[in-house]
């Protein structure tokens, strides 16, 4: 099972300059993502591109955490991230604030008639999509030639999501992305959703994909510091 694959990590590794620059190229990334995210789809297929060859191109806590789950990176690592992601955000958000003269990008928020369980809902299910598509195309060590494409399959089921959920309850399924607006306009109203329902959705992509497809015998072994 892949839940027995995760690691903590090697002492030194969350200091280690590689892993610094892996989480710098996160909160660029993340960054560049959540500026530009009016354009969603498009936004995420670039910063998704420009992380991939230094970090894996996660820009999502959930994507991280699904790699996490599946024993594709340690913890100590993934907090590294999560931390960019998350500062990535919030300073996007800011510079958009300044930029637009004051004005405040929105936190994500339940349209009318929708509860906070049917939202969870949407989001382990978008986020099982996205997780898996990343699985299928950037992950699995069988992925050939896919792995070229993999940040357009990545942003394209994004935005197929969005048009799916977005009228409902926003389509996150990036806790990250909705952190930054929540921190900014100080909203935190059903915030919990958008973290729950994405750390679900991924960690089920994780076990499935890995377990039926990835195996123990095509599984690739976390890096050491020899690695690096």
């Amino acid at each position: 099972m892949p839940l027995s694959r995760i690691a903590v990590g090697m002492p030194g590794e969350a200091s280690h300059p590689e892993a610094l620059r892996a989480a710098l190229a996160e909160f660029i990334s993340m960054l560049i993502f959540v500026f530009a995210g009016q354009a969603h789809a498009f936004a995420l297929i670039v910063a998704v591109s420009v992380g991939a060859n230094i970090s894996g191109g996660h820009v999502n806590p959930a994507v991280t955490f699904g790699a996490l789950v599946g024993g594709h990176i340690t913890l100590l690592r993934g907090i590294l991230y999560w931390i960019a992601q998350l500062l990535g955000s919030v300073a996007a958000c800011l510079l958009l604030k300044f930029a637009t003269g004051g004005m405040e990008t929105a936190a994500f928020s339940l349209s009318e008639g929708v509860s906070s369980s049917h939202a969870v809902v949407f989001e382990i299910v978008m986020t099982f999509g996205l997780v898996y598509t990343v699985y299928a195309t950037a992950i699995d060590p069988k992925k050939g030639n896919l792995g070229t494409i993999a940040p357009i399959t990545i942003g394209l089921i994004v935005g197929a999501n969005i048009l799916v959920g977005g009228a409902f309850e926003g389509a996150s399924m990036n806790p990250a992305v909705s952190f930054g607006p929540a921190v900014v306009s100080w909203t935190w109203t059903n915030h919990w959703v958008y973290w729950l329902g994405p750390f679900i959705g991924a960690a089920l992509a994780a076990i499935v994909y890995d377990t039926i497809f990835i195996g123990e015998n095509t599984h690739e072994q976390l890096p050491t510091t020899a690695d690096y």
